[in-house]
């Protein structure tokens, strides 16, 4: 038997898509001035703007981003590259904080942000292949050491970049936006020295990136204009946890006598604390402990890390503007944000 078929009157047609010209016709503007909205609003008054905006939302529009990107040659994501490997991503809280801030930036913009990590040399080089092929408008940066072939390819190549911390070797061909490294750790050693402290050792950041650097050369300065006694007093890290416990053994062995030690991150800090647990020092009694960040991590251990501040939600915020400002055409351009001494209880 032949199957009945349904009524006509109950058929449904698939609901219409609401176009660009009832965004138009609802917030009662030509359709150009919605075109100019959905491309970035340029030459579009606010009213006109909120107006648009508002259409959108009541219609029901969902912006066909295929179609956008053959106008404006743009792919509407951005590539978030991390030059560690990935276990660095899930220890070290940083990383996630600068991470969220850009999404939620590029969000504003109706931008995707893409992670990837590049660890290896296999994968940097897939993936300079990958960003130049324009799948992306640009690239953040992190964590980037001196000598990555990622950097002079992506500029070689005319790819919009921003680095967070200077890119070592490419200051002035590369944006970036940075802490200021050398004074928060010029900050942290004055303390300790105004505190009583005379042996004040350091563990610091690989010399091959800026953090690195910047942060020895604080702590270097600082020394040299109280001449406090701790020349040589250097042990080298690697911002992770078990790298800074291993610097603080060797420190602890180098100079029993140290009474205090600046680390060069939050993370590498916890480790260099419980260090200084299993030798049986006090902190601050014996070894007052200061670090760099003020991640979570410095509220966890015990005691509570007294700490620089970098501001990671401002950072990443300035690292979109920045981007962005280049995708639309502007010059490369360097942001130095300000750091601040927080005081707990480890010095």
């Amino acid at each position: 038997m032949a199957p009945v078929p349904e009524p006509r009157e109950t058929r449904r047609r698939p609901a219409r898509r609401p176009t660009i010209n009832d965004v138009a016709a609802a917030a009662g503007v030509s359709r150009g001035t919605v075109s100019r909205v959905l491309n970035g609003g340029h030459d579009v008054s606010d009213a006109a703007q909120e107006a648009v905006e508002r259409a959108m939302r009541k219609t029901g529009y969902v912006v066909n981003q295929h179609a956008r990107s053959l106008v404006t040659q743009r792919s509407q994501s951005v590539a978030f590259i991390l030059s560690e490997p990935q276990e660095r991503l899930f220890e070290d809280p940083n990383f996630n904080v600068l991470l969220h801030s850009c999404t939620q930036a590029l969000a504003k913009h109706d931008i995707t942000l893409l992670l990837t990590l590049a660890s290896s040399l296999e994968d940097r080089k897939r993936l300079g292949r990958y960003l130049t092929g324009g799948h992306v408008d640009g690239a953040l940066l992190v964590s980037t050491h001196s000598g990555n072939p990622l950097i002079p390819e992506l500029l070689a190549r005319g790819l919009p970049v921003v680095a967070c911390g200077k890119p070592l070797g490419y200051e002035r061909q590369a944006a970036y936006v940075a802490a200021d490294d050398r004074d928060g750790a010029r900050q942290m050693v004055t303390y300790l020295i105004e505190s009583g402290r005379r042996r004040i050792g350091t563990i610091t950041g690989p010399l091959d990136t800026s953090g690195g650097v910047e942060r020895l050369a604080g702590y270097r300065e600082a020394l040299a204009l109280d001449g406090a006694d701790s020349p040589g007093l250097v042990a080298h890290g690697d911002y992770t946890r078990a790298g800074g416990e291993a610097a603080m053994r060797r420190l602890l062995e180098a100079a029993p006598d140290l009474d205090a030690v600046f680390v060069a991150s939050d993370l590498m800090a916890a480790g260099a604390l419980t260090a200084l647990h299993r030798a049986g020092r006090r902190v601050p009694g014996d070894v007052a402990v200061g670090g760099f960040d003020d991640s979570r991590i410095a509220t966890d251990t015990q005691p509570p890390l007294t700490t620089v501040r970098q501001s990671y939600p401002r950072i990443g915020a300035e690292m979109v503007r920045l981007l962005l400002s280049q995708i639309d055409g502007e010059s490369p351009a360097a942001v130095i944000i300000p750091t601040e001494l927080v005081v707990r209880e480890s010095a």
